[in-house]
């Protein structure tokens, strides 16, 4: 089925790649929409305000997967950071830096474990190969059009972030760099880089149930809007 054949429902090429079987999001939530859609073989997701009544969705056999956050910060918003280990952030930037040089294979590895807060690893119904394939995918994709910058302890490989235009759309540090106060630094220096280049803001989407990432955004001035939450269902 196509979207000139049903209006309510958009294929999500992503999501078939790593699932290899029909995916879909749902164009809007509504009685016709989810009728028109339980007709339709596949991975179905919907998105829709929080405190919209989700009557319909447990009727049509839709179980909760996630809620979303964007999260939005302009250069007046970034507050300032305490310096790293009593260095200033041009020394700091030396300890922890960003480059565009990195092995992609090593950063893949990176990418396995880093999405436990991701709504397909959280998905019941989703084989956890699929849903880390998804990921490994959404990495070679934005690494082949050069929006991926690596992050570096010193010479050592220790995360990345992907990004698309102004928005921050895939990120993670290895598991031995995490919870030493280094992603602050790594992340305003990437922040900077966008806002250098022209744009007014800077967002990305996050996982209200990311505690560690919701804090590190918060942390550099981020504000939070736009909530979402998403629903899924397999319909055979």
């Amino acid at each position: 089925m196509t979207d000139a054949v049903s209006p309510f429902l958009k294929s999500a090429p992503w999501d078939v790649a790593a699932l290899g079987y029909p995916a879909w999001e749902l164009t809007e939530y509504s009685a016709a929409a989810l009728a028109a859609a339980d007709a339709v073989a596949g991975h179905q997701t919907v998105k829709l305000d929080p405190l919209a009544d989700k009557g319909l969705l447990h009727q049509h056999g839709f179980y909760y997967a996630d809620t979303l956050l964007e999260t939005v910060a302009t250069r007046e918003q970034l507050r300032a950071l305490k310096p790293l280990d009593g260095h200033n952030m041009s020394v700091a930037a030396k300890i922890v830096s960003i480059r565009r040089d990195f092995d992609l294979d090593a950063m893949l590895a990176i990418c396995h474990g880093a999405f436990a807060h991701g709504r397909f690893h959280r998905d019941f119904q989703v084989d956890p190969a699929a849903a880390a394939l998804r990921y490994d995918n959404w990495l070679r994709q934005l690494a082949a059009a050069d929006q991926v910058v690596a992050l570096y302890a010193q010479d050592q490989l220790a995360g990345f972030i992907g990004y698309h235009g102004n928005a921050l759309v895939l990120h993670a540090v290895a598991a031995e760099f995490r919870g030493r106060g280094l992603a602050k630094y790594w992340w305003r220096q990437v922040i900077v880089e966008l806002l250098n280049a022209g744009h007014d803001t800077v967002t990305s989407s996050i996982s209200a149930s990311n505690l560690a990432v919701l804090n590190l955004y918060a942390t550099q001035g981020f504000s939070f809007r736009h909530p979402q939450d998403i629903y899924h269902r397999i319909v055979k």
